[in-house]
């Protein structure tokens, strides 16, 4: 071939670094994957049964480009009833094929050539890349385990310029599991405010808060008409593999999402719509029985961490663990790699989410408690191993599954 017809931007993406680990993990037998943020609950059987019904009565086709008015509706309910957000289900809301399509639409549908996204970091691997993918830039600030992984308003401040368009938060977060209080959200709006800023506030995890209440960015006051809401049900409904999220907007917004997501997906499949449905009318209560089984196994994996030599800040949300792996002397993808080859345990190097991700490691607690209390033996074995390294030993000797008892 003469020359390469793939654009070069697009040849130049890294691939995913949770991809990676989870394809190599795949390989090999026996290994416990603590890589992929997917729940190891099945989807609730009244929604898988919502989607069965709806393909045994024949609905296998086409919805409206924004979705099943029911959906949109239900949608604008639980906004209203859970976040104080009133959205028209008509005009302000926009079913797409996961939280991540609806992330690519709105920097597809806003940044022109050059517009400059802040993306604070560590942060979920699709926004530098799907940043790009839209013609933009990208511009991260860092933020610190001193400061609990959260955004400080003078770091906002100092990374904003005048090609700065959007903000993109992500809160509960991933990897930190890092939660953000109303107050300091609202020093982050004054700047939003300021400077003219258009935030896209991801909120996938939003149901998954054990400590306080979730904070919808666009329920601060001034913030609905300079925010879109990303979220949707892979998550908290355990309907990862349904593919259905959902953007809400003001309607300029929305109306441009839809152009592409119309022209490109047409709609997002109906007997997931149909299943999501019936989540969003009687699925809570077994959001409150998964996010309680998820908080239990939050306490195990966080002491079991620091018991084998491996500081943990706490998580507040989500479902991920970010321990520092600095003292064992080993960079981010060398611990990985080495605790994959020894004691087949995946986890995920932290610099897959940012450059001060690096001395961290992603551990999904959304796996059985068996399965963390294994992993947990066997990187504590790979510590201690390593120990001369200048990792601490592990301080307790107890099998961590009668911990978990």
């Amino acid at each position: 071939m003469s020359r390469s017809f793939v654009k070069k931007s697009l040849a130049e993406l890294p691939s995913s670094g949770i991809r990676r680990f989870f394809d190599l993990a795949s390989t090999m037998r026996g290994v416990i994957s603590l890589g992929v943020g997917e729940p190891d609950f099945a989807t609730p059987w009244h929604i898988r049964e919502a989607g069965v019904y709806s393909l045994e009565k024949g609905y296998t086709n086409y919805t409206a480009n924004c979705g099943l008015a029911e959906l949109r509706r239900e949608i604008s309910r639980y906004l209203r009833q859970n976040f104080q957000l009133d959205y028209d289900y008509d005009r302000e809301i926009l079913v797409t094929v996961g939280a991540s399509e609806a992330i690519d639409l709105a920097l597809r549908s806003v940044l022109e050539a050059g517009d400059e996204v802040i993306i604070p970091e560590p942060c979920f691997v699709s926004y530098k890349p799907c940043t790009v993918m839209a013609g933009g830039a990208f511009k991260t600030v860092s933020t610190r385990e001193a400061d609990h992984f959260k955004l400080k308003p003078q770091d906002l401040a100092r990374a904003v310029t005048d090609r700065s368009k959007v903000l993109l938060l992500s809160y509960p977060n991933n990897p930190t599991g890092t939660i953000m209080t109303t107050s300091e959200l609202l020093q982050l709006a004054r700047i939003v405010e300021q400077h003219d800023l258009l935030v896209i506030a991801d909120e996938i995890y939003s149901e998954l808060t054990y400590e306080g209440e979730h904070v919808s960015f666009a329920s601060l006051p001034g913030m609905k008409e300079r925010t879109v809401l990303i979220n949707g049900f892979s998550k908290s409904f355990a309907m990862t593999g349904w593919r259905i999220g959902y953007a809400a907007a003001p309607g300029e917004i929305i109306a441009a999402m839809t152009k592409i997501h119309q022209y490109t997906i047409m709609c997002a499949p109906i007997a997931g719509q149909m299943a999501a449905v019936e989540a969003l009318k009687n699925g809570t209560g077994e959001i409150e029985k998964m996010k309680a089984e998820y908080s239990r196994r939050r306490g195990l994996i966080v002491n079991g961490l620091r018991q084998i030599g491996l500081p943990c800040f706490e998580p507040r949300g989500a479902f991920y663990a970010f321990p520092s792996i600095k003292e064992t002397g080993m960079s981010s993808r060398e611990f990985c790699e080495k605790l994959l080859q020894e004691e087949k345990v995946a986890v995920v190097p932290g610099d897959a989410f940012g450059r001060c991700g690096e001395g961290y490691i992603r551990c999904s607690y959304a796996s059985s408690v068996e399965q963390i209390s294994e992993a947990l033996e066997r990187m504590g074995k790979f510590v201690q191993r390593h120990a001369g390294k200048g990792a601490k030993a592990p301080t307790s000797t107890i099998p961590f599954a009668e911990i978990a008892r």
